[in-house]
Parts: C-alpha cells; sequence; structure tokens
C-alpha cells in the first residue's frame, strides 16, 4: 500500500506562501490567522494603512510571519503593484485568496452607473487582473498554486427580502463562473482554483442587515439559527489552499449556516 500523509501533514502550509487582498480585518483577517496557523507566510493587502498595521501587529502577535502592502483594488497599476511586491518580498505565491470587495444597496431602476462600475470594478475586474498577473508570473511556471475566491451566496440568486444590490449579485456571480473557467484552463497545470460562498457574517459591509430589529428574522430563516461567526470559514479555506483539498477544483462552497438549502418558506 502506497504510503500517505497523516491529517496534519495534509494541512500543513509549512514553507508556503498566502496573499491574502481585503486582509486588514473581518473575513480576510479570519482567513489571514487560519492560513497562518497552518504554517504560511503572509501577505495582506486593503486600502487603509492603519487597519493593516493593526491587522499585521496581531498576526504578528499570534506568531506568523505577515507583511503588507495599502492598495486600492480598483485600481489597475496598484493592483499589479501588488503582484509585484508579493513576488519580489515572498518569492513566490502559492496560495491566493482574492477576498477584497465593495457593494452598493440601491433598487434596480434607481441603480447609479458609477456605483455599479466601483462595484464591478472592484469585485470581478481586480479580481481577475491580480489572478491573472499571480497565476502568469508564479503559479503556471511552477505548475503549483491555490486560488480561493470569496463569492456570496448572493452568486447564486437574488433576495426578496434584505438586498437590493443588483450590482453585487451579478460581480459575485461573474466570480463563480470565472472560478468554474480558470478551474477547467488550469487544472492541468496544477493550479486549483475555488470559491467560498459566505453567507450572513456580522461585518462592515453587512452591518445594515444586522441591526437589533432585523437580526432576530435574519437568524429565523438560517437552518442553524446563527450568522456566521470569527471562525467559520477557517476550515473552509484551508481545505483549499492545503493538500487536504488537492483533488478539489471548479467548486462554490456556501458557507451560511444551511440558507442556500432551503429551497421554499
Amino acid at each position: 500500500m502506497q504510503n500517505t500523509r497523516t491529517i496534519q501533514q495534509l494541512h500543513d502550509l509549512s514553507g508556503r506562501t498566502a496573499l491574502i487582498t481585503g486582509g486588514s480585518r473581518g473575513l480576510g483577517l479570519q482567513m489571514a490567522h487560519a492560513l497562518g496557523e497552518a504554517g504560511a507566510r503572509l501577505m495582506i493587502s486593503s486600502r487603509k494603512e492603519a487597519e493593516l498595521v493593526a491587522a499585521a501587529e496581531a498576526l504578528r502577535g499570534a506568531g506568523h510571519q505577515v507583511d503588507w502592502l495599502a492598495t486600492d483594488g480598483s485600481d489597475d497599476g496598484q493592483t499589479l503593484a501588488l503582484a509585484e511586491h508579493a513576488l519580489k518580498t515572498m518569492g513566490a505565491v502559492d496560495i491566493l485568496v482574492n477576498n477584497a470587495g465593495t457593494t452598493w444597496g440601491a433598487p434596480a431602476a434607481e441603480h447609479p452607473m458609477d456605483a455599479w462600475d466601483k462595484v464591478l470594478d472592484l469585485n470581478l475586474r481586480s479580481v481577475f487582473l491580480l489572478t491573472r498577473e499571480v497565476a502568469r508570473r508564479s503559479m503556471l511556471p511552477r505548475q503549483q498554486g491555490r486560488v480561493i475566491n470569496i463569492a456570496s451566496t448572493a452568486a447564486l440568486g437574488g433576495s426578496a427580502r434584505s438586498m437590493q444590490a443588483a450590482a453585487y449579485h451579478a460581480s459575485k456571480g461573474a466570480v463563480a463562473s470565472l472560478t468554474k473557467a480558470l478551474a477547467c484552463e488550469w487544472g492541468p497545470h496544477g493550479i486549483t482554483v475555488n470559491a467560498i460562498l459566505p453567507g450572513v457574517f456580522p461585518s462592515k459591509m453587512t452591518r445594515h442587515l444586522l441591526q437589533t430589529d432585523t437580526l432576530e428574522p435574519i437568524v429565523a430563516r438560517v437552518p442553524l439559527r446563527c450568522v456566521g461567526d470569527d471562525e467559520a470559514l477557517k476550515g473552509a479555506v484551508l481545505l483549499f489552499a492545503s493538500d487536504a483539498g488537492k483533488h478539489i477544483t471548479g467548486t462554490l462552497l456556501p458557507v451560511d449556516g444551511g440558507v442556500s438549502a432551503v429551497v421554499g418558506e
């Protein structure tokens, strides 16, 4: 029988590097901690330098090796500079987590086009541009890599109750399709491409949904009767980043307490 690795060895990221966009707070910081805890060297990015400094201090305090670069992902030049900086600093990018994103709430009939462009530029264009550069310059030449896109359960359909955010839905649906397209194209080159689809998590983006007067009905629609917490994404990102998930690609994984399993109410 062929020797196999233990489950701990399969999840071990020692010697690997990870670039996490939107890594200074919320879901991005949670996933950075998870990858750091598994042994990866980290680079995090976001727009606000002060938040990056605080996040880096927290990660280093937990014993993780981390670098950072303030980056506005909606700017092509800054996105390309992030790829350059990550490769120069870490030598290679083994794991790319495309987490940075934004939203805009408005009825579709009144949705401003400049807001549409803002959402699509950050949530889709920058994801493709950064992924293209990292793959072209680091993953494809080495015939290995892990790309993890953070989409949303909003990619699966519209919302009749809590969200009027057509651009956000469209962008995350496109990220889901892009995930599958890249998985098919890059699979022969040893690169896996998967997406995590978070449901409702407490964050800056979702705080308008989680006010005291609306939290209870939201939770009531979740089969597990709770929203996501500060560790709910750790297992999913580690699975996709590590050799434990080496035979998984093109997968869209909802992490939503079961909401996406509900077919009618």
